[in-house]
C-alpha cells in the first residue's frame, strides 16, 4: 500500500478538441479516491487523486472536494461535463444510487446519488467499483462472455459476467468476494466476521500482516513480492494471500465456470510473483476440471476509473454518446438492464 499523498502531482491535461463532450468519473478506494475527465470517445484528458481518509475530513467530504475540483478544471478546459460516473465499494443499489453498506468507508444506507447530484448539479450514475472495472475489462475483451474480474487493493471484490451480462444480484451485493470465508475462525474483519478473504489477500492486509509478524524490510505492499527469496516473513504472508485467493477463485470457478479470471487493482502490479503461484495453487484445487485462464489486467488500478467513465458515457444525454459509442459497450449491463435469473 503506497503512502498517502496530498493531491498527487499529475501530468498536464491533454487538450481536447473544440466542442468535445465530456464526463467526470470517480473510483472510490479505501485508500485513495481517483478522478478524471473523459471525452465522449472515452479518452482521459485529466487525472486527479485525493486521499479517502484525510485528517479532519470524511470520505464523503473528500469525494465532494474532488468532484468540485474536476468540475472546475473541466470548465477551465472549455468543457461542460454532462454526467458523473462513480464506482464505489460496498452493497450498491445502482438503480437508486444508494450505498447500503460499505465497511471500509463506514457508510450505511447513504443516498449517494442524491447527495452528489445536489452538490454538482449533474446527473450521477453509481455502481460497485468491481462492476465498473469489469466494464472496462469487457470493453477491451469483447470476445469474452463468461468472465470474473477481481480488483485487489485496500479491499477485495469480484465482478461476475455471465453470458455477457454483469450480475448485480438481488440487493446489488453480488461479488462481495472479499467477505467470503477463507480461514474458518481466522483473523477478525471490519465487517464483523472472522477469516474473510480480504483480511489475508488485500494489499492493505498483506502489509498489515507482514508488520504484525515482525517484518521490517518492506515499507509498502509493492516491496513484499520482491523479498520472497530473502525474507521469511514476506514469503509466509505472501503464501497465505495466495492460498486464500486460490481457494476463493477455485470455489467461484466450480460454481460459475468462467472462461477467464482477471486480477486487477494495485496488487496486479506484482506480475508473475502473483500470477505463477496463483495459477499453480488454483490448478491443484481443481484437479477434477480444467482451470480457467488466469490473467492480470493490463489496466491494473486504472480499470475502475475507466469503467466509471464508460458508465457515465452510457448515461450521457445526446448527441455526445450516440455517434461515438464503442459498439461492444452495448454488451454491458447497467441499471436499466437487469440480468435474468432462472431457478
Amino acid at each position: 500500500m503506497n503512502p498517502i499523498r496530498h493531491q498527487t502531482p499529475q501530468a498536464p491535461a491533454k487538450s481536447p478538441k473544440e466542442g468535445t463532450g465530456s464526463v467526470l468519473a470517480v473510483d472510490i478506494g479505501g485508500t485513495t479516491i481517483k478522478g478524471g475527465i473523459f471525452t465522449s470517445t472515452s479518452q482521459q484528458i485529466l487525472h486527479r487523486t485525493r486521499p479517502t481518509f484525510e485528517s479532519g475530513h470524511t470520505p464523503l467530504e473528500n469525494l465532494l472536494h474532488l468532484l468540485h475540483l474536476l468540475r472546475r478544471e473541466a470548465n477551465n478546459l472549455g468543457l461542460e461535463p454532462q454526467t458523473v460516473g462513480i464506482g464505489t465499494p460496498g452493497f450498491v443499489d445502482s438503480s437508486r444510487g444508494i450505498i447500503r453498506y460499505a465497511a471500509n468507508l463506514g457508510w450505511h444506507d447513504i443516498n449517494l446519488r442524491a447527495l452528489l447530484q445536489e452538490a454538482v448539479a449533474l446527473p450521477v450514475v453509481i455502481d460497485h467499483d468491481a462492476r465498473a472495472a469489469a466494464r472496462a475489462e469487457l470493453n477491451i475483451r469483447p470476445h469474452l462472455q463468461d468472465l470474473i474480474v477481481i480488483p485487489i487493493g485496500t479491499g477485495v471484490a469480484a465482478a461476475i459476467i455471465t453470458q455477457g451480462r454483469i450480475v448485480s444480484g438481488y440487493e446489488g451485493a453480488a461479488g462481495e468476494f472479499g467477505h467470503t470465508i477463507s480461514v474458518p475462525d481466522g483473523e477478525p474483519c471490519p465487517c464483523g466476521q472472522k477469516g474473510c478473504l480480504e483480511t489475508y489477500a488485500s494489499a492493505s492486509a498483506i502489509l498489515r500482516r507482514y508488520r504484525a509478524a515482525g517484518g521490517t524490510q518492506a515499507h509498502h505492499t509493492s516491496e513484499i513480492p520482491t523479498l520472497l527469496n530473502t525474507d521469511r516473513v514476506a514469503a509466509h504472508v505472501w503464501a497465505d494471500a495466495i492460498a486464500a485467493l486460490a481457494t476463493g477463485i477455485s470455489n467461484l470457478t466450480a460454481v460459475l465456470d468462467p472462461q477467464e479470471v482477471v486480477i486487477s487493482g494495485g496488487l496486479a502490479r506484482a506480475g508473475n510473483n502473483l500470477l505463477h503461484p496463483l495459477r499453480t495453487a488454483i490448478t491443484q484445487r481443481l484437479q477434477w476440471r480444467r482451470t480457467p485462464t488466469i490473467s492480470l489486467s493490463n489496466m491494473a488500478s486504472r480499470a475502475g476509473l475507466q469503467g466509471a467513465a464508460l458508465m457515465a458515457l452510457d448515461q450521457a444525454t445526446p448527441p455526445h454518446n450516440q455517434s461515438t459509442r464503442a459498439p461492444n459497450r452495448t454488451q454491458l449491463t447497467n441499471e436499466r438492464r437487469r440480468p435474468t435469473i432462472t431457478r
